[in-house]
């Protein structure tokens, strides 16, 4: 067996196959989980490139693949099966594949020819056509792969035969985001920036690979390299690091561990939660929030550790024992902002700023809270300091309602810190709202009222949005019906109870009984009892009286049971009936009050608007198997009247119930029960919690940027009508 860090020119460049065995799954890694981490790690990695190229280049590890040599006769190609990894190294070959095109197309021939190296073997050692490729996929895949890797550049995908499989996915997408970083600065640039990214992806990439002779036992070897076992997180090599400094200063470690790091060994900052689409200690979140607040530069989670050791050797400027008395301080800003996310009423702009921010999941904006409120610098003035966080919320709430993509966001948050580090820090407000205001790309630019307003009229906003986002945009209408808006707090004392009531539709999804059509056709009804102004936020209790029911039961219950603003002023506008040019009327209203809560500057309007049509897609169980969801072979038990009947997930996605398989889990739903149910909430992942697909399904869409049509009910709402 040996055992090496090598580079794609490495790995690749000899004439040799490596096989995917015919017993491994299909290919299943996609653009949110996988290409689009890997581009933007390479994109990471050429960027520092341009930026310093006299420096010596950081590589950026991939991670592992186990390889095992073939019998071959002498004087033939060289064959590997690939043991475990296929999925990387497939992926790789799609990426430089595409990659190679684009190089071409600007007229980079010689970094193209370099590429082309690792792609293709040459013809003096091809015995068979396939022999051409480096690479060759498991047999499912092999003709979709051929297709796309076969074809001339610049390539038609619509015309491909395989046009919509996921390989095929793959290389557009590496050949389009290649093509656009290349031509990001002007035509003058687009050959040393060819250079820099093709160097960037043939000897600054490193992977660990093992390669075993032809009679090791390569299961064996397998099952240990995937054996669980207990990894060392980020926070424990840092205080490692942290008390080995210590140490080596003359300080006393028994003192500073008690006062200052002990605190980090408690449940709160060693429970895991989950940061993009790993989980991680919340210590080790902590850290790599700090250090982004500290340097204002984006720290990706598996660099905490070797950052943090270049930060406080190189940056810091303070002795161990000090840095550490630094990290608790700072500790204690970021654990009040966590709690403050949960805090009940009477709360604080920063609580409420930290539930919002908490509903959108946008953890990525934290740094920013630490850097505002760092207890090492100045005290920035309240008004400065809440302004910063207003913009932040705006700009989130916006993009969320317009459903604009949520990739940049690192960065964003990055490069804000490093402008405020820079500038006044008492005029931080201000300077946050000028950056955003700036912002001209579709990852980056801050919707204006306009856009907002047009797009919350024809959101269908309980399908499209996630409950508790839903949920908070309701509940920050009504504190603005009870007074609260911008410096002004509400007359009635209190906000209203977060995450408390529930989400009802006024004229309910069963409408058909009791609310006669009128002048709307029965399909523009079914999309409109979803938008806004259809809906509203009720007690559990009476949530559970008035569902169903006609307007004149729903009004008299209302009447003699309402609390919240938003239905005394909805009763009082709506009267005896509640037709649909009512929920229009409504939508428009609840629109404006929106943009007056989430505020713009004055005058503002968006530099960029993106007019087009978004892609919308199913999503499907090959996709939750790619984000490392769901496992392949996990099981599947259906509703508890249906005597849990089990089924299997496959490795290309399917579901096997009873030696049947079917694509999609409401037609295995379907199998069980004899009528169409929507699969995703019948499935069971884990009958005693009740844990279900449709858990999963929200996990994957709230961690990606994809559209969907499709209504996947959230598991505590799947009866409201």
């Amino acid at each position: 067996m040996d055992t090496q860090v090598r580079t794609p020119q490495l790995v690749f460049m000899q004439p040799q196959r490596f096989i995917v065995p015919l017993f491994q799954r299909p290919y299943v890694w996609n653009e949110e989980n996988q290409w689009d981490p890997l581009w933007q790690d390479v994109v990471r990695v050429a960027e520092r490139l341009l930026a310093a190229p006299a420096s010596r280049p950081q590589p950026h590890f991939l991670g592992a693949v186990v390889l095992q040599q073939m019998t071959n006769s002498v004087g033939s190609l060289q064959t590997r099966t690939i043991i475990d990894g296929q999925q990387r190294l497939t992926t790789l070959e799609l990426l430089l594949n595409g990659l190679y095109g684009e190089l071409l197309a600007v007229g980079a021939e010689q970094a193209a020819m370099r590429i082309e190296a690792l792609v293709a073997n040459p013809r003096a050692f091809c015995e068979l056509d396939e022999d051409r490729f480096k690479v060759w996929p498991t047999n499912r895949d092999r003709a979709a792969f051929n297709d796309v890797m076969a074809a001339v550049a610049p390539i038609n995908y619509q015309t491909l035969k395989y046009a919509g499989s996921r390989l095929a996915g793959a290389h557009r997408y590496f050949s389009e985001q290649a093509r656009v970083w290349l031509n990001l600065e002007g035509a003058d640039q687009v050959l040393i920036r060819a250079e820099k990214l093709e160097y960037t992806v043939r000897e600054l990439l490193q992977l660990v690979v093992i390669d075993l002779d032809a009679d090791e036992n390569a299961q064996e070897i397998f099952e240990t390299l995937n054996a669980r076992g207990a990894q060392l997180t980020p926070a424990d090599l840092i205080k490692n690091f942290v008390f080995q400094k210590i140490t080596e200063q003359g300080g006393d470690v028994e003192a500073a561990y008690e006062k200052h790091w002990k605190e980090f060994e408690t449940g709160f900052w060693e429970a895991e939660v989950s940061f993009g689409r790993l989980r991680y200690s919340r210590s080790s979140i902590f850290l790599n929030h700090l250090l982004i607040a500290r340097t204002g530069k984006e720290v990706v989670a598996r660099e905490v550790f070797s950052r943090f050791k270049s930060f406080a050797e190189f940056e810091s400027e303070v002795p161990m024992s000090s840095l550490l008395e630094e990290l608790e301080r700072s500790s204690r800003v970021y654990k009040r902002f966590i709690d403050g996310a949960t805090a009940l009423n009477p709360i604080d702009r920063v609580q409420l700023f930290a539930y919002r921010t908490s509903t959108l999941e946008s953890e990525v904006f934290k740094p920013v809270v630490l850097w505002l409120f760092d207890p090492e610098q100045s005290v920035i003035p309240e008004n400065q300091s809440t302004k910063a966080l207003e913009v932040i919320e705006s700009w989130l709430v916006r993009r969320m309602l317009v459903r604009a993509t949520s990739k940049a966001y690192n960065q964003v948050a990055s490069e804000l810190i490093a402008m405020l580090r820079v500038s006044e820090r008492s005029m931080s407000g201000d300077l946050a709202e000028e950056f955003f205001a700036k912002q001209n790309t579709s990852s980056r630019y801050w919707p204006d009222d306009t856009e907002v307003i047009s797009e919350i009229v024809g959101l269908l906003a309980y399908k499209r949005l996630r409950r508790a986002r839903l949920r908070m945009v309701l509940e920050a209408i009504e504190d603005f019906l009870r007074g609260w808006k911008g410096d002004a707090e509400g007359l009635g004392g209190e906000r209203v109870p977060r995450s408390k009531y529930q989400i009802e539709h006024i004229m309910p999804r069963s409408w058909v009984e009791n609310w006669p059509v009128g002048g709307a056709s029965p399909d523009d009804r079914d999309r409109l009892i979803h938008t806004f102004g259809n809906l509203t936020l009720l007690t559990s209790k009476l949530n559970a009286k008035v569902s169903n029911s006609a307007w004149t039961k729903k009004k008299s219950a209302l009447d003699e049971h309402n609390v919240l603003k938003m239905n005394s002023r909805l009763l009082a506008s709506a009267g005896d009936t509640w037709t649909d040019q009512s929920i229009r009327e409504r939508t428009v209203e609840m629109a404006r009050v929106i943009v007056e809560i989430w505020k713009v500057p004055v005058g503002h309007v968006s530099t960029f608007s993106d007019s087009t049509e978004r892609q919308k897609r199913r999503v499907t169980i090959s996709d939750l198997i790619g984000a490392g969801l769901v496992e392949v072979g996990a099981t599947l038990y259906s509703r508890g009247e249906y005597d849990f009947r089990s089924a299997t997930i496959l490795s290309d996605g399917r579901i096997d119930l009873d030696g049947e398989t079917y694509d999609t889990p409401s037609g295995a739903a379907k199998a069980v029960t004899g009528q169409s149910r929507n699969g995703w909430w019948f499935w069971l992942l884990d009958p005693e919690s009740k844990r279900t697909l449709t858990d999963i399904y929200h996990q994957y869409v709230d961690q990606t940027d994809i559209d969907t049509d499709e209504e996947v009910p959230d598991n505590d709402d799947e009866d409201d009508q």
